[in-house]
């Protein structure tokens, strides 16, 4: 077995992150509080390493902290089918999906707003500007204001 033992900044190293965002996983209870050194510090253990390189992939995939929270609770759960894990994934994807048609709808607009630019005007000429200043039409009086 491998009783390897991490400070807290040896931790975020070997998990190639910073010590802040160990301790921002802590205080959000993703890793447990470990255990301290005389002197106060921070030691973690091998399975303390693995737990924040999980972490760290799952936010590469871009799962929120609280669809992290869940797996984390599935993934302690060793013997348990695997298909409430399969459906968070499928239901990520879909959200994923969502915000790729919504990115290619926003380059579609960007691209349109791109070719009314003639160039070598002035400001208070400029279609750009001049469509980005227009009102929204968004099908409803209130939608997107603050």
């Amino acid at each position: 077995m491998n009783f390897r033992r991490y400070t807290l900044g040896q931790l975020a190293v070997e998990a190639g992150t910073k010590a802040v965002t160990v301790r921002y996983y802590e205080q959000q209870g993703l890793i447990a509080s470990p255990e301290r050194s005389p002197a106060g510090y921070r030691i973690y253990g091998r399975a303390d390493l693995e737990r924040l390189l999980f972490i760290r992939r799952c936010r590469h995939f871009g799962f929120t902290l609280e669809d992290i929270r869940a797996l984390l609770v599935l993934a302690d759960e060793e013997d348990a089918p695997c298909a409430r894990v399969d459906h968070q994934v499928a239901r990520h994807l879909g959200e994923v999906r969502e915000r790729i048609s919504e990115l290619r709808a926003l380059e579609s607009e960007l691209e349109r707003l791109s070719r009314s630019c003639e160039g070598g005007g002035v400001i208070g000429n400029c279609r750009i500007i001049e469509s980005l200043s227009s009102r929204l039409d968004t099908g409803s009086d209130n939608a997107g204001e603050a």
